[in-house]
């Protein structure tokens, strides 16, 4: 067990990383990806050029990227707190190797790093290849990584208690699968938000007529077609047709399954649980409609990215919840890491 100090500061870099999370989104549906054209400052200064002489030596150093203030400051500022959270992470992994009594952390905590090294690059790679579609999106999936092995660390650390629960083999199976469903579906909205498609549809409750004749795979190639900039898309109609549908499709999977899941829990007598995992679902599907009615208005979009945090770790915590009481200690202690 990890003394109160340490447990507490899992937590405090647990809310970090989900803030991290919200101003990645909230950048990227600014516009504002490519508020700094280089990295890792932002117009060859350590922050945003703010004297008139430092503005026109930036727009002298990058005369093809105009300067908004705005845009840029919403950039850096996602930078900074993205490297403060580095920080915070490679101080829990060193912390980890110095104390003997932290062996167990240990695999956690490396991996953790070489996450956030992973992350670095992939932010440094969405400005030099301009907004590249697989990039935007693995760079999302490692933040969504990032908090989650955040959560998964604060339960080895005890930061998080969980009761174990008796749910039977088929209902873990179905909370197995609704937990890779909703990786998969996130994967999904973070191409549909790469590749601009979020807004081609606006029906309810898939697409316009005839969505499904438009329907092409070239849509989930992850090589994007050459472009000087990705910034606005340069995928056709048909694909950003075929992108958006599959992710509505895939949000009514998503739905049945994450329902079986909670209904399995409610049958177990994990009731609390079970109306815990529908309303977070609930609250979901509301952004993803409000999203398609009120044409992606900022303040919901951005909830929307951190509703599917909130989904992925919910599903975590609460399949975790299942695993056998000898399997759960086995895991804390570094012997054993698999579901029963």
């Amino acid at each position: 067990m990890a003394t109160r100090r340490y447990q507490l500061a899992v937590l405090s870099t647990l809310m970090l990383a989900v803030l991290v999370v919200g101003l990645g989104a909230y950048t990227r549906l600014t516009e504002a990806g490519l508020g700094c054209p280089d990295w890792p400052g932002c117009y060859g200064h350590l922050g945003v050029p703010a004297s008139d002489s430092a503005q026109s030596v930036a727009m002298s150093r990058f005369p093809d990227a105009p300067l908004d203030i705005n845009k840029a400051w919403n950039e850096m500022l996602h930078r900074y707190v993205a490297g403060t959270l580095g920080l915070a992470i490679f101080a829990l992994a060193w912390i980890s190797w110095r104390r003997p009594d932290y062996q167990a952390l240990r695999p956690l905590t490396t991996l953790l790093s070489v996450v956030v090294i992973a992350q670095a690059a992939l932010g440094m790679w969405t400005v030099t290849l301009s907004l590249m579609p697989v990039v935007v999106m693995a760079h999302l999936l490692g933040g969504f990584t990032t908090v989650c092995l955040l959560v998964w660390l604060a339960v080895a650390t005890g930061a998080l208690r969980l009761p174990a629960i008796a749910v039977s083999s088929s209902a873990r199976r179905v909370g197995t699968l609704a937990l890779v469903a909703v990786i998969i579906q996130i994967g999904l909205g973070g191409w549909t938000s790469a590749n601009y498609a979020a807004t081609v549809c606006t029906q309810l409750p898939i697409c316009e007529s005839p969505w499904w004749q438009l329907f092409t795979p070239s849509a989930f190639h992850p090589v994007s077609p050459l472009s000087d900039t990705y910034q606005f898309g340069v995928l056709n109609h048909a694909e950003r047709v075929t992108i958006h549908a599959t992710h509505r499709l895939g949000a009514m999977v998503v739905t049945a399954l994450v329902l079986a899941w909670a209904w399995g829990l409610w049958r177990a007598g994990a009731r609390a649980l079970a109306m815990s995992v529908s309303a977070v679902l609930a609250i979901q599907i509301t952004l993803g409609v409000t999203n398609v009615v009120a044409l992606l208005p900022l303040s919901v979009a951005v909830a929307h990215n951190l509703g599917g945090l909130s989904l992925l770790a919910t599903l975590l915590l609460t399949r975790f919840l299942c695993l056998s009481a000898s399997t759960r200690q086995g895991a804390r202690d570094g012997t054993v890491s698999t579901y029963r």
